[in-house]
């Protein structure tokens, strides 16, 4: 059976909505990393043990948040042991706007996985870009390097459009199938 791990903060409760999508797409196990930016001392071990990390991060001024940040600064320890080395790795986050510069912290989240020696896993889904898309297509905010999700400032968790949280759901089942291929 192939171990599916998604590690992720969320300021308001958005994110973590669409962790669990994304979980429930891989069939993953969840860690939350808290307010103060930490994890259980029992995540490191469940994260060693994984066949691949699902990274998820709020997108606060054009970055993950400091939370997921520190997370990231303490997996040194993981980086310098070659702990995560050919796992598999994907990522996602979210922001209140269309927009938002979610790229950039996608990136950093790519760059967190390549840094470790991980194998990313893109979206691999085309984007609902014709004139008659909606918010609830999948992928109707045509991301490519991972998961992209809005959800608008003043807008509950029970907001978020539907087409994002179907998109997570496939993404994670997306890097659940890989991982297995890999694992195979």
């Amino acid at each position: 059976m192939t171990k599916v791990v998604v590690v992720y903060h969320s300021g308001y409760g958005h994110t973590q909505r669409v962790a669990q999508q994304v979980a429930a797409g891989a069939n993953a196990e969840l860690i939350a990393i808290d307010a103060e930016g930490n994890v259980p001392d029992s995540a490191w071990d469940t994260l060693a043990a994984a066949d691949a990390i699902i990274f998820g991060s709020p997108t606060y001024m054009g970055s993950p948040s400091w939370q997921f940040k520190k997370f990231a600064d303490a997996s040194s320890k993981a980086w310098f042991t070659r702990a995560w080395q050919d796992k598999v790795f994907g990522g996602f986050t979210n922001s209140a706007s269309l927009n938002g510069d979610k790229q950039v912290a996608l990136i950093n989240l790519q760059t967190l996985a390549s840094q470790h020696g991980g194998i990313w896993v893109s979206l691999g889904l085309l984007p609902s870009n014709s004139k008659a898309a909606a918010r609830t297509d999948v992928n109707n905010l045509g991301g490519s390097v991972g998961l992209l999700v809005q959800s608008p400032s003043d807008a509950s968790v029970d907001e978020i459009p539907q087409g994002d949280l179907d998109t997570a759901k496939q993404y994670g089942a997306r890097v659940a199938a890989i991982a297995a291929k890999l694992r195979g």
